[in-house]
């Protein structure tokens, strides 16, 4: 594209797989690095031990505890128990297809879907965006789960427009940028202030009238960013991943004295041993959105969560992670977790723009642009 600016991917986080990070040294990259074939790879999907790569050209590399190869492949999404493809130009025209990870895209898919070609149309419009559609299925009326069935149907009337799983939970955003959640509630991540389960679609009440734009799941965990670039988040909080202060992370040989609510319905606990001699807070868990601000108040446009580690995007490209940080999944160069958004200075050194990051469970993936010179 006339004008486009030079950009690859990076990674960085556990690799004990050998997924392709950066130089792919020992079990872990603490630093960005940048993929060696990042230059062609415009979609990255990243579960525990595999990931998938697709170029620009249509390949799907595979990189991890399974490799293969296949062409003419548009998206990939990847889980542990379910790789799902689709895939141009078979007998059939443009189709999904489900395989087990382990086939290495090798013999036949478990099952195969053709697509209509108004689903075609919809699902290439959504690509512009440059993130690919899965786990929604083109066409928005249905999507895929590592899970039986495999295939869940969304009803029509909930316009879906993006669709993330986290490991218990299902977060929806809807045409008029509504969220819906629904699925595993034991850590507060529907955002409904319960611990409960819900078994269907539920509006988020907390965020009606404020038209969203991203949605992401962690583990146990969600984040939503508004149209404005405010960022909303909530669930579990043990590592830090909700940039609110974290039990885990206290600082040692602390003492627990007193545990309750807050007015928000927010589990708090207080250990002694505060600045000003009172017992500091600590959230265990959030089950209502709360607003989060990042340093300089900054505007979000891209998030992304791995199982217990959160990644922003925001609309000046700088890249903010917080939350569990054991094997470099935050890029700060060591191994430390932290409970608050920081910057990740690798790309600000570099004199590049971040312009959109993706979290496995325990990496991260990044691609960047250099600065326009001014």
């Amino acid at each position: 594209m006339a004008g486009e600016r030079p950009g690859a991917w990076f990674g960085f986080g556990f690799c004990g797989f050998g997924q392709a990070m950066g130089s792919g040294r020992g079990r872990q990259v603490r630093n960005p690095e940048p993929l060696r074939a990042g230059v062609d790879v415009c979609r990255v999907s990243a579960s525990w031990s595999y990931t998938a790569f697709v170029t620009r050209a249509g390949r799907l590399e595979l990189s991890g505890s399974t490799n293969g190869a296949a062409e003419d492949c548009r998206d990939a999404w990847a889980s542990e128990g379910l790789l799902v493809v689709i895939r141009t130009g078979t007998e059939s025209g443009t189709e999904l297809q489900a395989w087990t990870p382990g086939s290495a895209l090798r013999g036949a898919p478990l099952w195969t879907q053709k697509l209509a070609p108004e689903a075609e149309v919809e699902d290439q419009a959504r690509d512009e965006s440059g993130a690919g559609s899965l786990p929604l299925l083109p066409g928005a009326c249905a999507y895929v789960s590592p899970q039986p069935p495999f295939s869940w149907t969304l009803v029509p009337e909930l316009q879906a427009r993006r669709l993330e799983l986290g490991a218990e939970h299902v977060l929806l955003l809807c045409a008029a940028g509504q969220v819906f959640s629904w699925g595993g509630g034991r850590h507060g991540q529907l955002g409904h202030g319960t611990l409960e389960a819900e078994l269907e679609p539920r509006l988020l009440e907390a965020l009606q009238g404020l038209p969203m734009a991203e949605v992401a799941a962690g583990g146990w965990h969600s984040v939503c960013v508004s149209e404005t670039g405010d960022i909303y988040i909530w669930g579990w909080n043990e590592s830090g991943q909700l940039a609110l202060p974290a039990r885990n992370l206290a600082e040692d040989k602390k003492i627990f004295t007193e545990e309750g609510l807050n007015e928000d319905g927010s589990e708090v606990n207080r250990i002694s041993g505060a600045e000003d001699g009172a017992p500091a807070p600590f959230i265990a868990v959030q089950p209502f959105p709360a607003l989060l601000d990042l340093p300089l108040g900054s505007d979000v446009v891209k998030a992304s969560c791995g199982s217990r580690h959160t990644a922003v995007v925001t609309r000046t490209g700088e890249l903010y992670t917080w939350g569990w940080g054991k094997y470099g999944q935050l890029g700060h160069k060591d191994s430390t977790s932290v409970d608050q958004p920081c910057l990740v200075e690798y790309f600000v050194e570099k004199q590049l723009q971040v312009k959109t990051v993706t979290c496995g469970p325990w990496n991260t993936y990044v691609y960047a642009v250099e600065k326009e010179k001014t």
